[in-house]
């Protein structure tokens, strides 16, 4: 079902809208802690150790698909807020083309560079073996994920968040099924659990972009449409450059933040892999409602509807709000046994380094909401540079006393840093909006 967010309830609609979302992006999770649970208790610490590193660097190359198709997203909602049709084709047939070259040049670059790339990071040596292993399987579903990012981003900008979950829910279950006979069932070792990722990855991506060309080919371009239009692939490289920057930028300071807990050691690179997987599954609701945000206000931006604007950013903040003290508390109170689910009991230095990260990033969760729903606010206004501005600020300023204090503070120096960095971007966006209301909600006024 397509839903137009242009009308009825704010609160009912906007909720509505983020929950297939939020539920979809958990299955998603699945993906990676899947492979988390099952090559901890079943390998041990140097492959949990090895596959935490490989999911920061794969979290950073989605990123960069990720941003492309969100940015697009962002231009699809307006044009169906404005109920262009026509554009909306043009945008669909030439972002796809763009993103889909980027997806393939980035694929081979990667499998060219993966050395160099391993370097990088600083991986030890007694992983290096079992992470290039990893990889060399797991860079086989890129283009996968670019597909169903692709597509499921067309699917929520119109209106429709809910076909994505169900592919979602389908690849997560065959991926657990694969999970565990390859490891399991097969002792195929840590290339089991990266073939059982990239063999779901496929059935999701794959998957969705059949049902778009069966399923909604009212969107699907023609002919006339596939001729370049400057003025829309403007509008498409403004938003997708722009946002995949941010992404990008967000998920590289996560990468060099990776660099740096690599150098403790196999203990802290496992703590933070299985830390690092609850942290993401935990904010994951935030983070998605801000998405769902960031649709309702594009749709909402194209059609000049300042009021449901500003009841919108009204709602949003409430909900966040809400939801990030909600989750603050259950993984403060519960980080020893969620670092449990992960890592055998006899790990306790692995557990001890954990729940410490835990607590100090999960008390703080309301920074990252209020930064995700700034996020979705400055893209869907059509003011995606500021979106890059907090992102440089967040994560410039994370990597800066990272470096700086884990020296002093061990690894709880890279952990304090984090926090710090979400409610200075906080403050920079919301004074810049304060400042800027008036213009900024205002659709001809850019």
């Amino acid at each position: 079902m397509n839903r137009n967010l242009t009308e009825g309830s704010i609160s009912k609609g906007m909720v509505l809208f983020a929950l297939p979302m939020i539920a979809g992006d958990l299955l998603q999770q699945l993906y990676n802690i899947t492979d988390t649970l099952i090559v901890g208790q079943v390998l041990g610490k140097g492959a949990l150790a090895a596959v935490g590193s490989a999911y920061a660097l794969m979290t950073f190359l989605t990123s960069i698909f990720l941003g492309l198709s969100m940015g697009a997203g962002a231009y699809f909602s307006i044009c169906v807020g404005r109920k262009d049709q026509e554009s909306l084709k043009k945008a669909i047939a030439q972002a796809f083309l763009l993103i889909m070259t980027i997806t393939v040049l980035v694929n081979i670059l990667v499998y060219a560079g993966m050395g160099a790339i391993l370097h990088f990071l600083s991986v030890p040596s007694e992983i290096y073996v079992s992470m290039r292993l990893y990889l060399g399987w797991v860079f086989a579903g890129i283009i996968a994920t670019s597909l169903y990012n692709f597509f499921a981003c067309l699917l929520r900008a119109v209106g429709n968040s809910v076909t994505p979950l169900w592919f979602l829910g389908i690849s997560t279950v065959l991926n657990v099924i694969l999970d565990l006979l390859f490891v399991i069932g097969l002792h195929l070792g840590i290339a089991g659990a990266a073939q059982a990722t990239v063999i779901a990855q496929y059935v999701s991506g794959v998957g969705i972009l059949l049902y778009v060309l069966l399923k909604e080919r009212q969107f699907l371009p023609e002919k006339q449409h596939m001729r370049p239009d400057k003025t829309i692939i403007k509008e498409i490289w403004n938003q997708s450059f722009l946002t995949c920057a941010q992404q990008s930028c967000m998920n590289f300071g996560i990468l060099l933040v990776q660099r740096l807990v690599d150098s403790f050691g196999a203990v802290t690179m496992a703590a933070f892999a299985a830390a690092v997987k609850i942290d993401t599954f935990a904010y994951l609701p935030v983070q998605d409602f801000g998405n769902a945000f960031s649709i309702y206000m594009g749709q909402n931006y194209g059609a000049g509807n300042e009021k449901r604007l500003r009841g919108g950013i009204r709602t949003a903040l409430l909900i966040s709000s809400a939801f990030s003290m909600i989750l603050s508390l259950l993984v403060v109170m519960g980080a020893g046994p969620l670092m449990k689910i992960f890592i055998s009991a006899g790990e306790k230095a692995v557990i001890a380094s954990g729940v410490r990260y835990l607590r100090i990033e999960g008390a703080f969760y309301i920074g990252i909401g209020c930064l995700f729903l700034l996020y979705g606010l400055y893209r869907a206004i059509d003011r995606p540079a500021m979106s890059l501005v907090l992102t440089i600020i967040s994560l410039g300023l994370r990597v800066v006393l990272a470096y700086l204090l884990a020296p002093i503070l061990g690894e709880v120096g890279i952990w304090i840093a984090i926090p710090i960095g979400w409610f200075l971007a906080d403050l920079t966006g919301l004074g810049y909006y304060v400042l800027h209301r008036e213009q900024l909600l205002a659709r001809n006024n850019k």
